[in-house]
């Protein structure tokens, strides 16, 4: 065993049993090749695959970790999407979002009430004082 190598039991593995899924037909209009990794914002991809964009928000491919689809050109396909886990905030990529997903609710704080100030002046500049002058020493009175 390898430090920190991870062994699945046997027989087989759900990924991601239980997420919300949403399935989209992906056209690639370029003329090459377009390949999305499995945790890339799908909403985010390039502009030369054609799907509905707005449901592909927040989602990313429900393909397992490091693995990727390929999309020839004038092709299309099916593909199932999940949701993002944890905070949903998403930075990078095309920066199309660089934030949260959702809008978080905005509550306001009440603003605390200043009270007025009655005339008061600002307060009066001090000068420094000036530093004594030192005394020559006599070896230099004696050059000039």
């Amino acid at each position: 065993m390898i430090p920190g190598e991870l062994l699945p039991g046997s027989g087989k593995l759900t990924l991601n049993a239980g997420q919300p899924t949403v399935v989209l037909h992906v056209e690639n209009t370029g003329d090459r090749p377009v390949q999305v990794g499995s945790h890339y914002h799908f909403y985010e991809v390039n502009e030369g695959l054609t799907f509905d964009r707005e449901k592909a928000r927040g989602m990313r491919l429900d393909i397992a970790a490091g693995t990727a689809v390929r999309f020839e050109p004038g092709s299309g396909r099916d593909v199932t999407l999940i949701p993002y886990r944890g905070a949903r905030r998403v930075f990078g990529f095309n920066a199309k979002v660089s934030g949260d997903l959702e809008p978080k609710a905005v509550k306001k704080k009440p603003t605390p009430k200043k009270k007025p100030i009655a005339n008061k002046k600002p307060a009066p500049k001090t000068a420094r004082p000036k530093k004594a002058a030192k005394p020559k020493s006599k070896a230099r009175a004696r050059r000039r």
